[in-house]
């Protein structure tokens, strides 16, 4: 009889990362695997500050691992510094995994592990799967026209419109031009292309480790996105004509709900202690009255915008639900004028975290100010809530492009802050004809999602294809 199947999740260590791979790890519970799940030792220590003991219970076939980032202590309420995780975890992680991977084959406790699934931005992964001959599978976690532009990185270079030539090119006009050579993305400009490659700096730790981490795609041996067929469509049609086999198996999220209910389904991944009080306060509004802000886990804003978006959302004169992180502001804490609470008071909560797949499906909630990261963004259709943009890292600019000039969900802010627009923005998606277009739009885009994950969906059947195949090849 052969050996159960032991699948061992490898996510980057970021809450935008984790969050999926989880529901990726919990979907291959429910489906017979056992599973490995492997945290850094900080980001453990995180979870377990945030969630006590049952956020690592785990059982006897779902089990979680931890590795060292190599990075010193720091303090468990914020982010570690992106670049140097990065940089660090792209050099020092190999050995550790390979470590762990070699320990739990030799221990009596759980089958041998048969698959590897790697983050696409933890490469090394794939690396220590193939060392110690075992099978092993891309997980992209974010958008696939998000992947699309980071492949094209080394292109930016050979053109010569990366890294840029001095500071003033973001700001004198570049950053328009247009970029009509990526397959799936005509009409794009080069601001709507993942921020990375905006550095002066040919050594820039992020511009260089996104083109080591994504150029590693194509010794994939497969490729799972989180996202939909027709989402994405002409993208992922593109992306096929380049890469190993693509399986979209999104939304995570409303899949994870939709294929089964088992022991590992009340594990949660926040790193952040979550305020539940927040549905209390939602519950006591009006349908589609509230504005929902979230900027993620790791976009830090400066003191000067966050009083923009502040008065900027008191101007609107509607109601909002505010997540202010610990560490949301650069160097600082996020301290909000007492004229502003005071102006406030009886139509705003600010929250430090909060269940926001719960929010985003509450009925009150009207729009959602984001940084498009793409959890929020397949969150939002989920919800059939649309967007409010104001993008920050990585590819959430390519996001916001999609969400807004192709799929007619969202409304960008300006990277020139000012409450003005602020103000004007959310008074329209809540208020004014273009906000009911894209109300209905949303809508739309919701019932496709719910559709992609039904039985005999996309995303569902890819999902139970991709099952068959690794089962099929561990027999």
């Amino acid at each position: 009889m052969a050996a159960r199947a032991h699948a061992v999740c490898l996510p980057m260590a970021a809450q935008g990362h984790i969050n999926p791979f989880l529901k990726l790890a919990k979907i291959l519970h429910a489906k017979g695997f056992f599973v490995t799940f492997v945290y850094t030792e900080f980001d453990y220590a995180r979870l377990l500050k945030a969630g006590g003991p049952d956020a690592v219970k785990g059982s006897g076939d779902f089990r979680f691992e931890t590795i060292p980032d190599g990075l010193p202590p720091s303090d468990l309420d914020g982010n570690r510094h992106i670049p140097t995780l990065c940089d660090s975890l792209s050099k020092k992680g190999l050995i550790p995994f390979r470590d762990l991977i070699t320990r739990l084959n030799s221990s009596a406790a759980a089958p041998p592990v048969s698959l590897v699934i790697w983050d696409g931005i933890m490469s090394f992964g794939r690396k220590a799967a193939a060392e110690l001959g075992i099978s092993d599978i891309m997980f992209w976690t974010a958008s696939a026209c998000g992947l699309m532009g980071f492949l094209h990185y080394p292109q930016l270079i050979d053109k010569g419109l990366a890294p840029l030539k001095d500071e003033s090119y973001l700001t004198n006009g570049f950053l328009n031009t247009p970029v009509d050579w990526i397959p799936g993305m005509r009409d794009i400009r080069l601001r709507d292309l993942p921020e990375l490659f905006r550095t002066t700096d040919p050594h820039d730790i992020l511009f260089n480790f996104a083109i080591k981490e994504t150029q590693d795609a194509f010794n994939a041996t497969a490729i799972m996105i989180n996202t939909l067929d027709d989402l994405e469509h002409e993208v992922l049609d593109a992306l096929g004509r380049m890469l190993p086999p693509i399986y979209t198996v999104g939304s995570l999220s409303m899949l994870c709900k939709q294929i089964s209910n088992n022991s590992s389904m009340s594990l949660q991944s926040n790193l952040w202690k979550e305020d539940a009080s927040c549905i209390e306060w939602l519950d006591r509004r009006d349908p589609k009255s509230v504005v929902y802000v979230n900027f993620g886990s790791v976009i830090n804003l400066s003191v000067e915008r966050l009083l923009e978006f502040a008065w900027g959302l008191a101007n609107s004169n509607h109601f909002f639900l505010w997540v202010i992180r610990s560490d949301l502001v650069s160097g600082a804490k996020a301290i909000l004028p007492q004229d502003f609470l005071r102006e406030t008071k009886e139509r705003c909560l600010v929250a430090s975290w909060c269940p926001q797949e719960e929010v985003l499906l509450h009925p009150s909630v009207g729009a959602f100010l984001t940084h498009c990261g793409w959890n929020s963004i397949l969150e939002s259709i989920r919800g059939g809530v649309p967007v409010l943009c104001y993008p920050a890292f990585a590819e959430q600019p390519t996001n916001c492009y999609f969400a807004c000039k192709k799929w007619g969900i969202g409304m960008e802010i300006g990277a020139d802050l000012k409450r003005d627009e602020v103000e004007g923005v959310i008074k329209e998606v809540m208020d004014g004809a273009k906000g009911r277009d894209m109300r209905k739009k949303a809508g739309k885009f919701k019932e496709m999602a719910e559709r992609a994950v039904k039985e005999g969906g996309t995303s569902y059947s890819n999902m139970n294809l991709l099952l068959n195949s690794l089962f099929s090849g561990l027999e």
